[in-house]
């Protein structure tokens, strides 16, 4: 899998990753076979970055009870947040989550949607500093909350941003993927698929006949493949339990960088469907 950079410490990063929101959030044991086979096709495609949160129900929990009995745990790059207010119920909330994913360390501590983020942001610079945690940052999920994520990065010493952008909002593309770009931020991207509706769009529709010069097998790969060609995405974090639904994405990027001229073919061929 192709890597990008983090800015912050040159450490390279495979550019497709996994979400969790809802697809991990399980409570029946019988589904963890299922899950651990997510995870170890992203490590076979040379994926590693796992994005949880407390908001993600038992997902935190199902990631620390799959990896404490796999032979390729140490093989991924851990992200979690803290997603509640308080200084003392934030450090709770962080100390749970690492107890719950079996972390000493965890990779990445972001603040979960900005939530009480000048009385957390503090905390992650010093839990950094004392080797807690390796990285810090922000997240949210709306076109609105981009001129404030931008606000906040331009002000703070940020290693991650979190953020939506897709090949139908591309808000993003405006001001902030660019921005941190600029200021030397990674990015990690939420809402790939917009909440599945970019599947009901194209669902029982034929890939354009061209998608193949691309290197597109597949609508999980045109969507993503979208994201991942513009050079500020860092990682995008498509959630997914299933096998061979993880198989598409983490092979999406596949083949030569998409022009101007082809990610404008692409939007205009999803616009007519």
């Amino acid at each position: 899998m192709k890597t990008r950079i983090i800015p912050s410490s040159g450490e390279a990063l495979p550019v497709i990753g996994l979400g969790t929101w809802q697809t991990f959030d399980v409570s029946n044991h019988q589904l963890n076979p299922l899950l651990e086979n997510v995870l170890r096709k992203m490590q076979t495609a040379g994926g590693k970055l796992i994005d949880s949160s407390p908001m993600y129900g038992r997902s935190e929990f199902m990631i620390g009870n799959i990896i404490s009995h796999i032979d390729i745990a140490t093989n991924f790059f851990y992200a979690t947040k803290v997603w509640t207010k308080g200084l003392q119920e934030g450090i709770r909330q962080m100390e749970s989550s690492m107890l719950k994913m079996r972390r000493t360390t965890m990779d990445l501590m972001q603040i979960h949607n900005l939530t009480d983020w000048k009385t957390h942001l503090p905390v992650l610079k010093q839990w950094k500093e004392e080797g807690k945690i390796r990285y810090i940052g922000i997240t949210h999920y709306t076109d609105s909350s981009h001129k404030e994520l931008e606000r906040i990065i331009r002000a703070e010493k940020i290693d991650f941003i979190q953020f939506n952008y897709s090949i139908d909002a591309r808000h993003a593309e405006q001001r902030l993927l660019d921005a941190a770009a600029d200021l030397g931020v990674a990015t990690l991207i939420n809402r790939p698929f917009g909440e599945g509706s970019l599947f009901r769009k194209v669902e029982g529709k034929p890939l354009p006949p061209w998608a193949l010069e691309l290197n597109i097998e597949s609508w999980s790969a045109f969507f993503l493949k979208y994201i991942i060609a513009h050079p500020a995405v860092t990682c995008v974090i498509p959630a997914t339990n299933n096998p061979q639904h993880a198989v598409e994405n983490f092979t999406s990027d596949k083949g030569l960088s998409l022009t101007i001229k082809e990610k404008n073919k692409m939007i205009d061929y999803l616009n007519q469907l």
